[in-house]
Parts: C-alpha cells; structure tokens; sequence
C-alpha cells in the first residue's frame, strides 16, 4: 500500500490508506513511540474485508511524520487526528487506539463528539491516579536503554515478547524483524519521550470521559503487563453505556493470531450500532 503525506496546518503525517474511498472510515491510532508499519496487516484486511476503509498514520514525533521542537498536548494529537479527517474530506468515522492512541481516541471523541461514529478503546487506560501501576519488574525493563543499532533492535525485540499476548505468542523472527523495520524508517527517542511528556500531563480523564456520547467498546487484554485490565475496566466504567470485552490470552499487543478476533469484535459492534 503506497504511503503519502497528508498536510495538517504547518505539519505532515505519514498515512496509508486501505479499502474503497466511500466506505464507512475507521482511523486507527498507534500508541507510544510505535510507527504506522507495526498494525497488523491481517487487522487492517479484516476490517476492510467488513466493508469500511481503514485509515493509518504516524503520530507526531514518530516515524515518517513532523517532528517537533517544543512540548504539546495530547489534546493536540487528537486534533491531528480531525486534521487529517479533514484533510482527506471525511466528516465522520470510526476511531480505534490502542494505548497512547486510545487514550488520544477518547479526547477525540470528547473534543469533537461531531466527528466520531465508534469509539474503540484498546489495552488503554482513563489516566485515573488510583489504577494498580505494572509490576516493578516490568516497569524497570521498560525503562532500560541500550546503544547502537544492533543493541537498541535486540532490546526492542525482546520487549515485544515482555509485553505481548502469552496466548499468541510471536516468534523471535518475527519480533525481530518488525523491530528493524521499525529502527531503520525512523529510531528517535526524543519524539517518544514528548509523547510520554504528554500523556503524563494529560493526567486523569475520569470527568471528561462522562462526556462521551459514542457508542463505546473498551477492549483489553486479561493478561496485559503493562497497563492491566484494571485500566480497561476503569475506561469503561465512566464512559456512558461503553461495553468492555476482556480477552483471555491478550497482552499489550494485537498480533497477527489475534488481529482477526480484534477485527470480528469491531465489526460486530458496528453492525449493532448502525445509527452511528
């Protein structure tokens, strides 16, 4: 699928675009740091097999999109988002994230109630202070660097593993080769870290996700180490009428063994919220 840059004020956004332009939109948004290329191409051929048209791109700061000089907002990053909706002369769509992005696709769907059809929030959280953080040990491998292409690939990889879905399992070679991918289209780390920056300060969502009026599905994994179920539930419970379906085996990930459950789950919701 070609990729093209797609304009947003004095910005640029990396995107692809899959499907027949005049089916219902999906935007799909990656979480921290993560890069267009890492969805799941069996997610993104579900979901166009469904009928709609799946829409995705590079967040700022991360790979082929702007990068930036000063700190933002993630209410900025969901603006990014309508931008792009704009961009590509699109009024309403679906919006799915994952992590990061989640927590994005709830701003956009408190910011611009007008623009939003679904809402999928996935393995994400509702930023309330209270939640049980990760393990310690899971939180300290996370936090470790390493230097050099070699070093930085291995650790990345082995991340992947850390954090991902015990019931479907990826093998080395294929964590490995999506962490070279991802290294060589674009290793920068201070773009990561503004996107954390942004997150932290964003703080609790709690009263703003009442405001939500999307029909709402919050899906996370039951064996999520990094942000545990106790977020999703949490997601769900202040958002209006939201559905939460917890998935056995589920990590921190969507692999390409889970991607076509992922996919029935949102197509299913759609069909019963055809109003949206």
């Amino acid at each position: 699928m070609a990729e093209w840059s797609v304009s947003v004020g004095d910005m640029s956004f990396a995107a692809r675009r899959y499907g027949e332009d005049n089916a219902p939109a999906i935007v799909l948004i990656r979480g921290l740091g993560t890069q267009l290329i890492e969805w799941s191409p069996v997610l993104l051929e579900a979901l166009v097999a469904g009928g709609l048209q799946a829409i995705i791109f590079d967040n700022r700061d991360v790979g082929a999109s702007s990068k930036m000089q000063d700190s933002y907002a993630l209410a900025d990053m969901a603006g990014d988002v309508t931008g792009i909706l704009d961009a590509l002369e699109i009024e309403r769509a679906h919006i799915f994230g994952i992590s990061l992005g989640g927590m994005i696709a709830q701003l956009v769907a408190v910011n611009y109630p007008q623009r939003v059809r679904c809402l999928f929030s996935v393995m994400s959280s509702s930023g309330a202070p209270d939640l049980p953080p990760a393990d310690r040990a899971v939180r300290d491998r996370m936090l470790e660097r390493a230097v050099g292409r070699d070093a930085v690939i291995a650790l990345d990889a082995s991340n992947r593993q850390l954090f991902g879905s015990p019931g479907y399992p990826e093998s080395e070679a294929s964590r490995l080769t999506i962490a070279t991918q991802v290294y060589d289209r674009c290793y920068y780390p201070e773009g990561v870290a503004r996107q954390m920056e942004a997150a932290l300060a964003d703080g609790s969502r709690v009263d703003r996700l009442h405001q939500i009026s999307a029909p709402t599905l919050v899906i996370h994994g039951a064996d999520d180490p990094l942000l545990l179920p106790a977020c999703g539930e949490d997601t769900a419970r202040h958002i209006p009428a939201a559905e939460l379906q917890m998935i056995a085996g589920m990590g921190h990930n969507i692999p390409d063994t889970l991607a076509p459950d992922i996919a029935a789950r949102v197509l299913e919701f759609i069909t019963r919220h055809p109003d949206s």
